[in-house]
C-alpha cells in the first residue's frame, strides 16, 4: 500500500516556507504543498531554492496576472502549476509547458464555492483545460477544495457539495483527488489571553466524514482560509499547536512586557501539556524550537517564528495520524470530543 499524499495550501511567507524547509527526507515524497502566490510575493522563486531535495512543490498563482513572472517554467525549479477552472487560455498553455517541463503533472483546483456549475458544465471546464494544456486526465491531480469549514453548521453544508463533486470526479481518470478546507477561524485576536483555547478541527472531520470516498487529505495549515485573513492579528505570542481533531490557541500576554519572558512562559505550559507529544522535541523541528524557549536557550523569535513552528508541528501531526491505520474503517465525525485536561498554567476554553 502507497503512502498517503498530505496537501497543505500556504501562503509563501518566510513562516510557511521555514516550516517546509525542515521537512526531513522521510516526509518530502508525501507532501505536496499548494503555495498561493500573492503581489506581495515578488521573491519568487528564491525561496524555493531552500526547500529540501525531493519536495516538489505546486505554485497556484491565480491571484496574478498573467505575465512573464507567472510563466513557471521559467523558474528553473521542479513545481507543479496550479490549474484552476477560470484560467484563460494562454495561461493553461504555459501552465501546460510548465507540467511537462517538470514532474509531468498539474494539480486542477475545483472550489466548490465559486466553481458551482453542474456536472456536465464542469466536465466541459476540465476537457476545456486538458485541451489547452495539452495534459490527459491521468497527468492531473484533481484537488477539491470546499473552503472555510470552522463550525459544524459549515460541515453540514459542505459535506453533500464535497460528495456531489467527489461523485462527478469519478467520471474521469484523474492521477488521484485529493479534498481540502480550512478549519482554522479568522481572527484570533479575538480570543482569550494567557490560558489555551480548544478549536475544533473542522476541516479534519470533513475529511473523515468522506472517508468511505476514499480520497486523499488537505487543509491550510494552521491558517484560515479566508483570503486575506492568512496573518495574525496581533503581535503577542501566539501558537497554534495542532492535537488529534484541534487546535490549541497559545496567546500570551502575562509576565509584563518583556518579550522572552513572555515567549518562555508560553512554551512552558506548552510542554507540560498533555497534549504535548511523547516524542517531545523530536516529534518535529518546530517542537525542538518551542522546547529551547521553555528552557530558556534562545530568544522569543517573531510572528513569522511562531508561524514556522506552529506549522512544523502542524505538518508532522498530520502525517503521522495519515500514516496511522484507522478504527474499524470507520471515521466518521461525532461531536467534539470531551475537554482535555486543562494544562499547566491556566484554564482551557473551547471555541467551535
Amino acid at each position: 500500500m502507497t503512502q498517503p499524499v498530505y496537501r497543505p495550501l500556504l501562503t509563501a511567507t518566510r513562516g510557511e516556507l521555514e516550516a517546509l524547509g525542515h521537512l526531513d527526507g522521510v516526509h518530502t515524497p508525501v507532501v505536496v504543498p499548494i503555495l498561493q502566490l500573492s503581489t506581495a510575493d515578488l521573491s519568487m522563486p528564491g525561496p524555493l531554492h531552500r526547500l529540501p531535495a525531493g519536495l516538489v512543490p505546486a505554485i497556484d498563482v491565480s491571484a496574478l496576472p498573467d505575465g512573464v513572472e507567472t510563466e513557471l517554467a521559467r523558474w528553473g525549479v521542479p513545481l507543479m502549476p496550479v490549474i484552476c477552472l477560470s484560467d484563460g487560455e494562454r495561461r493553461l498553455a504555459a501552465h501546460g509547458i510548465t507540467a511537462r517541463a517538470y514532474a509531468g503533472r498539474a494539480v486542477v483546483r475545483l472550489r466548490i464555492g465559486q466553481d458551482r456549475a453542474g456536472p456536465h458544465a464542469t466536465t466541459a471546464t476540465v476537457e476545456r483545460i486538458w485541451r489547452y494544456a495539452r495534459l490527459a486526465p491521468e497527468q492531473c491531480d484533481l484537488l477539491v477544495d470546499c473552503g472555510e469549514v470552522v463550525c459544524r453548521a459549515d460541515l453540514r453544508a459542505v459535506e453533500p457539495r464535497a460528495r456531489r463533486a467527489l461523485e462527478w470526479a469519478r467520471r474521469h481518470p484523474w492521477c488521484s483527488v485529493s479534498v481540502a478546507a480550512g478549519g482554522m477561524p479568522p481572527a484570533l485576536s479575538r480570543l482569550p489571553t494567557d490560558e489555551p483555547v480548544r478549536v475544533c478541527r473542522w476541516d479534519w472531520l470533513l475529511w473523515q466524514a468522506l472517508a468511505d470516498l476514499d480520497v486523499g487529505f488537505g487543509d491550510y495549515g494552521v491558517m484560515s482560509a479566508v483570503p486575506g485573513d492568512r496573518l495574525p492579528g496581533d503581535r503577542l505570542p501566539t501558537l497554534r499547536y495542532t492535537d488529534e481533531d484541534a487546535w490549541w490557541i497559545y496567546r500570551w500576554s502575562r509576565r509584563g512586557g518583556r518579550g522572552d519572558e513572555r515567549v518562555a512562559d508560553l512554551c512552558r505550559a506548552l510542554v507540560s501539556a498533555p497534549h504535548w507529544p511523547p516524542a517531545g522535541a523530536d516529534f518535529s523541528w518546530g517542537d525542538h524550537e518551542i522546547l529551547r524557549r521553555a528552557r530558556g536557550v534562545a530568544g522569543a523569535g517573531s510572528t513569522a517564528n511562531w508561524l514556522a513552528w506552529s506549522t512544523s508541528h502542524h505538518l508532522a501531526q498530520v502525517l503521522a495520524a495519515l500514516r496511522r491505520p484507522t478504527r474499524g474503517g470507520d471515521r466518521r465525525p461525532g461531536p467534539p470530543p470531551p475537554r482535555s485536561r486543562a494544562p499547566r498554567g491556566g484554564q482551557t476554553r473551547r471555541v467551535g
